[in-house]
């Protein structure tokens, strides 16, 4: 399941979240060049990226920050890119623009400190900035329960594109991060499935005083877990070519 765009239209233009995407494609095409050597790149990634060994010894504590804006690959950032741009508008519209910068990099922190403890001693770095929207994604959950999602549903040859409630997207992706992060544990590098599931607790958290403030259940009974404008409605483009009856 792919979430490819919501029905939940910001109200003013999200410039952190254009941001963000700019700062994190850009410093993936500035490292292309080192793409080829392994080495090198290697070398990189242990520099900038998070490296639980050297925090646990007071070293590379700015890692926390630039681990967020590298990644391994066209799919890795893609997909990264892909989150960011369905659910970051709508959370910089809530949190304003320097709440939501605020809230991404607490969100990103959060999210490498619960994956390096089961394992503060690898040498492996982390880099990504999935933990950071994983905290997007939390805290869309909870202003945005029943905003719909469209998603492409893939199985086999099968494939069709559906709007789901966010909350059914967002848990199901939620415990597949949880899962797969117990089947993980022990296992030396892969996928940081730790720093998703911290992400979004973080996220979670982080908006829920917001969420109390607004009322809490009585705002999703107010809202009916919707966002509180109208959702946008996408339609395919109306053909320009005639409709002909058939004879009869």
């Amino acid at each position: 399941m792919f979430p490819l765009r919501d029905h939940n239209p910001s109200e003013r233009t999200p410039y952190v979240t254009y941001a963000l995407l700019v700062a994190n494609i850009g410093i993936f095409l500035a490292m292309w060049p080192m793409m080829g050597d392994e080495r090198v790149l290697g070398q990189f990634y242990f520099d900038w990226g998070l490296v639980g060994y050297k925090v646990l010894h007071g070293d590379g504590l700015s890692g926390f920050v630039t681990s967020m804006f590298l990644h391994g690959g066209w799919l890795h950032l893609a997909g990264n890119m892909l989150f960011l741009w369905i659910f970051g508008d709508n959370m910089e519209d809530e949190l304003g623009h320097v709440g939501f910068a605020i809230f991404y990099l607490v969100s990103g922190i959060g999210a490498a400190i619960l994956q390096i403890l089961p394992d503060p001693e690898t040498m492996v770095p982390m880099i990504g900035a999935s933990g950071a929207i994983a905290g997007v994604m939390g805290g869309y959950l909870l202003l945005f329960p029943r905003a719909r999602v469209d998603v492409l549903f893939i199985f086999i040859v099968f494939f069709k594109i559906f709007p789901v409630p966010a909350w059914v997207m967002l848990a199901l992706w939620f415990g597949l991060q949880v899962f797969n992060g117990a089947a993980s544990l022990g296992a030396e590098g892969g996928v940081a499935y730790w720093a998703h599931a911290g992400g979004f607790i973080v996220g979670f958290l982080w908006v829920l005083p917001k969420w109390l403030r607004e009322g809490g259940p009585d705002f999703w009974r107010r809202t009916r877990g919707h966002p509180d404008h109208p959702e946008m409605r996408w339609k395919l483009a109306q053909s320009p070519i005639p409709k002909v009856r058939r004879p009869k």
